[in-house]
């Protein structure tokens, strides 16, 4: 018995044998690739990696960052969005400032109001008002006179009728009323004259002063509205309604950094590739005249041919693609940049490309 479960096993140790050697002994193709790999287009190339990004006369972006600090209260535009130079972007919330620049509004529009008066002067009310109090004057110190002369004339034929002090008021009456006189004539020439020029000129000045702190206000409240200065797309919004903005950017709860409130690029008819050569490789860039250059979309077999515009002539360290402020090595590269034309390519700003620098 013990024979036969021996032999048993035996048979079957072979027959697995046989069908694992058939097994591992088949031929497999190959899994054909998802794509081509990057081939150099040129007979002689210098690789570099590069990144898509709007194409701007100069710097990479347009950073828009607030002027003023608080919550945003509406966000007027959307990712992907084109904009002309001056839209709105986003509102912050200006409960505070509003009522201050209204407060130095109204207080430079009285201040206006009160110099108008002031050079309106003489007021044709007051200055009638003036002249009736010299005729009045006048009046008093005629009948004031017609008292004293006759009192005095009356003394003069008989001392014994009048008293010399009934004579003596008259005579200090008549001085009164002329010193009334004299004081409600200067009083209509002043009326007249209208306001002092000094008076005028000071009233000015706080006009101006509380007109330029209004502009200031003002212009400050204009800064609650985040506008586009120049026109293009909108790439980013890096904050949303309620969030809490500065001019430092708004807080990435992500990165824990701050970034710009809108990151925008310009029209894209183009786009611009910012390519970094090798440091090493700098001595066998050709020359401006002779520069080719060929984009490949990495894991597509998309290629573009590019268009030279001009090399950024300061060798940087290559954090531009690792986003990373220290490295262990100071890879040290020089930006070049090309242009081509977007059509309908699958590319977006901020996309790595493998690019193919050869000469003509």
């Amino acid at each position: 018995m013990r024979n036969k479960i021996i032999f048993t096993l035996s048979i079957l140790g072979v027959l697995a044998g046989l069908v694992a050697a058939f097994l591992f002994g088949m031929e497999r193709k190959a899994t054909p690739p998802v794509f081509q790999p990057i081939g150099n287009p040129y007979a002689s190339a210098i690789y570099a990696n590069g990144i898509v990004e709007s194409l701007q006369g100069s710097g990479e972006a347009i950073n828009v960052f607030p002027e003023v600090s608080g919550p945003v209260r509406q966000v007027m535009v959307s990712e992907g969005q084109q904009v002309a130079a001056g839209t709105v972007l986003l509102r912050v919330d200006d409960s505070v400032q509003r009522p201050i620049a209204e407060q130095l509004r109204l207080q430079s529009e009285a201040a206006l109001e009160l110099l108008k008066e002031l050079k309106a002067q003489p007021r044709k009310e007051t200055l009638a008002i003036a002249r009736s109090q010299v005729d009045q004057a006048e009046s008093s110190l005629a009948q004031d006179r017609d008292q004293y002369t006759k009192r005095r004339a009356t003394y003069e034929l008989n001392p014994k009728s009048i008293s010399r002090d009934v004579v003596d008021t008259a005579r200090d009456a008549v001085t009164q009323a002329e010193s009334a006189l004299s004081v409600a004539r200067r009083q209509y020439e002043l009326t007249e004259a209208g306001a002092w020029s000094y008076d005028i000129h000071n009233q000015e000045k706080q006009y101006q002063a509380l007109k330029q702190a209004y502009a200031s206000a003002d212009a400050l409240l204009q800064k609650y509205s985040v506008k586009a200065q120049v026109a293009g797309v909108v790439l980013t919004l890096n904050a949303a309604a309620g969030s809490y903005v500065s001019p430092q950017g708004a807080y990435d709860s992500y990165t824990a950094a701050f970034d710009p409130l809108v990151v925008m690029g310009t029209p894209q008819a183009y786009l611009a590739v910012r390519c970094y050569v090798d440091e090493i490789l700098i001595p066998k860039l050709p020359s401006a005249s002779h520069i080719v250059a060929q984009m490949s979309i990495e894991g597509t077999e998309t290629k573009i041919p590019l268009e030279f515009v001009r090399v950024q002539p300061f060798v940087s360290p290559k954090i531009e693609l690792s986003n990373q402020r220290q490295e262990r090595v100071d890879l040290r590269v020089l930006p070049v940049l090309f242009r081509f034309e977007k059509k309908d390519a699958p590319v977006y700003p901020g996309q790595l490309v493998d690019v193919f620098i050869g000469q003509k």
